[in-house]
């Protein structure tokens, strides 16, 4: 394993040496404009949790490969240290706080992106794109009251997406089955399927009537139905025909993703390929089991990353690979215990899944929202790394500035030249997000308001940046977030509060302001 980091360092070293000089446009872009487009999204993966980005206990050889090959950023950002709002953000460019029902959703939210709204794959079919959809979607469907016996929507379809292949939520939340454009896959209308978060169905066993029931024991929050053996967060009923395997679902997803692009490789394309690891409930194939020391967190992350393996392999195969933009991130930082019991803290062991960073999901430190970033274009993007900001809420204006579009998400900024390794002028300023509270990232400096709670979420074990006095840390010199300068350097955090609130309002925390004095 550490020849191999050593290996992989070296080639990146390599690969900085040939980066080119800033550019003011992209030459490349004048000769194709109309890429393939493809998002990689992986699901609760840490900044480090990749051997590019310093793992030494686990090996990530597909991942490292197009960090390699093209542009890491180690200062990438989602818009928020939890799912739901970071993929809003993603799709529609659209600071998830500006939205006040953009949170975890439940599995039987309606849609939370207005389909009045404007979003990436939208934008891209007005230039002639076909936009597919496979994997995690959770973004609500219908207006809250849906049928799952009939068809389901609005939903991916109405947003902007041709086809679509997803889970209405998450792995751990009912209705465990696969939707695909609309209608749930394997559906027998002789069971119909029905779902409620607040009740249970007469005569279903749950996780607590019946623990017998269950191969995979839950710690917090996942006690509801039971489905192949592992208790959700919900209340399901029916449907058993169209029930999905957690252990085949990786293996599912990716033979979507590949039939898709078979499908539409003929013309430009847009894939969202939503990995659903390494998200709970983590149930490895059985060919991944054992796969890492780490149990099925690790295991999981090892499947996820053979799945993109074999994803590019298919894009290589068909002919596509110099003519596809890559970009592969996660939605959030990582968590260890987030509801079941599967040794994910026991089998750590030197494993840092956040890096050097402070706190994970769930989190306003750095671990929460800072995660892999990777853009990728075989023979246009100059390999490197990039230390320059950026947020997923950017691809937005910067994918539309690649196809000549005027469609722009509201808070998106176009970096399209630090994206293809052309420059490594960022973004100046960004406001993070984690349950409804959000930070601030100016420069080198990171501050965090104010806000009533504990500052331990004692479910998963992390630190989530609660404090009852502002927080001021220098990144530059202080990436482990352990020197809060706040009452040291009273300018500075003036500064970083006044350019917060010009941004943000002054209504951004629990505490109210008399009680700061």
């Amino acid at each position: 394993m550490k020849n191999l980091k050593v290996i992989i360092y070296a080639l990146i070293i390599i690969s900085n040496s040939c980066k080119n000089d800033v550019a003011e446009k992209p030459q490349d872009v004048k000769e194709n404009n109309t890429p393939n487009i493809i998002f990689i999204y992986a699901d609760d993966l840490g900044y480090g949790d990749l051997s590019a980005y310093g793992a030494t206990e686990i090996n990530t050889p597909n991942m490292d490969m197009l960090a390699i090959g093209g542009v890491m950023f180690t200062n990438g950002y989602a818009s928020s240290a939890t799912c739901s709002p970071s993929r809003y953000a993603l799709l529609t460019g659209t600071y998830p706080w500006r939205n006040k029902n953009a949170k975890i959703l439940p599995g039987t939210a309606p849609l939370l992106i207005d389909t009045a709204q404007v979003t990436i794959p939208k934008m891209l079919k007005l230039k002639g794109y076909h936009t597919g959809i496979v994997g995690k979607w959770h973004l609500g469907l219908g207006d809250g009251q849906v049928n799952w016996n009939e068809r389901i929507g609005p939903g991916p379809n109405e947003v902007g997406f041709d086809y679509s292949f997803i889970m209405a939520a998450t792995q751990d939340r009912v209705p465990t089955v696969y939707i695909k454009n609309g209608y749930v896959e394997n559906l027998d209308k002789n069971d119909p399927i029905e779902v409620d978060y607040d009740n249970n169905f007469e005569g279903q066993p749950t996780a607590i009537s019946n623990p017998e029931l269950l191969k995979m024991k839950w710690h917090h929050g996942h006690n509801n139905s039971i489905v192949n053996g592992i208790p959700r967060i919900g209340f399901m009923k029916g449907g058993e025909s169209a029930k999905w395997k957690d252990e085949d679902m990786a293996n599912t997803f990716l033979e979507e993703a590949q039939d898709y692009i078979k499908r539409e490789k003929n013309n430009p394309f847009f894939l969202y390929y939503a990995l659903q690891q390494p998200h709970v409930p983590r149930t490895p194939n059985p060919r991944f089991v054992g796969a890492t020391s780490m149990g099925p967190r690790g295991d999981v992350i090892a499947e996820a990353d053979w799945c993109i393996g074999e994803f590019l392999k298919t894009l290589e195969e068909e002919g596509l690979l110099e003519n596809t933009l890559i970009i592969l991130s996660s939605d959030n930082g990582p968590v260890l215990n987030d509801g079941y019991y599967d040794e994910a803290v026991e089998k750590l062991g030197k494993h840092t899944p956040a890096g050097k960073l402070r706190g994970g999901k769930y989190s306003l430190f750095e671990a929460g929202t800072r995660v892999p970033f990777i853009t990728y274009w075989k023979g246009k993007i100059s390999p490197g790394t990039s230390d320059a900001m950026v947020s997923q809420i950017d691809l937005f204006r910067s994918l539309s500035a690649l196809v000549g579009s005027d469609m722009n998400g509201p808070d998106s900024q176009n970096l399209l030249n630090v994206f293809l390794g052309k420059s490594n002028q960022g973004r100046d300023h960004l406001i993070l997000e984690a349950t409804s509270r959000t930070a601030f990232r100016k420069g080198d400096w990171a501050l965090i308001p104010p806000y009533r709670g504990g500052p331990i979420n004692t479910e998963v074990n992390i630190e989530v940046g609660n404090s009852k006095e502002f927080q001021l840390y220098n990144l530059k010199n202080d990436i482990e977030q352990q020197n809060n300068l706040a009452q040291s350097n009273p300018e500075k955090l003036q500064e970083m509060i006044t350019a917060f609130e010009a941004i943000r309002g002054q209504n951004y925390s629990n505490i109210q302001k008399l009680e700061l004095k």
